[in-house]
């Protein structure tokens, strides 16, 4: 058991140090496009299912609120949320829609959209990014080794060297906080 438990870190951290060596010029520009939609008065919108719908809420709580510095809120909305509308839409037409519809209810030309997938091929995150697209709206795909049908559609893409999933959403929120880190230091230390 302690060697289990000694390996499952040893390999997350493994993964970390891979990933932010051939990810951090990305990084940079993806924190610019963030923080110049901002300037613009866009939003940001984050979907994904399961274990990646929870990283989204978590990742627009730290842009709404608060994360390391007081400063201002910033507009950030995760479409995981809302069960009547989520709900009330798979009912109506079918589950793959649950994030298309609010992408076109609430998405605008400039917002930045955040799509989480760790295999890069759910039928409803697919659609939503093909949503985006028709929309104008820059996307940034969080998934994991090969990025799957996501990938081709997406204007950034950050995959994670693995496909054991445990290990994607640990670079996934790592990654988000980071970017959320990075946009405060650029937009309120005069970065």
């Amino acid at each position: 058991m302690d060697q289990i438990i000694r390996e499952a870190f040893i390999e997350s951290a493994d993964i970390k140090k891979k990933f932010a060596q051939n990810n951090a010029t990305k990084i940079e520009k993806v924190t610019e496009e963030i923080v110049e939609a901002f300037k613009r008065g866009n939003k940001l919108l984050l979907f994904g299912n399961g274990g990646s719908a929870a990283d989204c809420q978590h990742i627009a709580a730290e842009f709404v609120n608060r994360f390391k510095i007081e400063r201002p809120p910033l507009p950030a909305i995760a479409l995981t949320t809302d069960t009547s509308i989520i709900t009330s839409i798979g009912n109506d037409y079918d589950f793959s829609e649950i994030f298309v519809k609010q992408i076109k209810a609430l998405g605008a030309a400039g917002d930045i959209v955040i799509a989480i997938s760790t295999s890069g091929n759910s039928p409803n995150v697919i659609k939503a990014i093909e949503a985006c697209k028709k929309l104008d709206l820059t996307i940034i795909l969080l998934s994991g080794s090969s990025g799957g049908k996501a990938l081709e559609l997406s204007d950034y893409a950050f995959l994670v060297p693995t496909g054991d999933t445990p290990r994607i959403q640990e670079i996934h929120i790592i990654l988000a906080h980071v970017l959320c880190e990075m946009v405060d230091f650029k937009l309120f230390k005069g970065a």
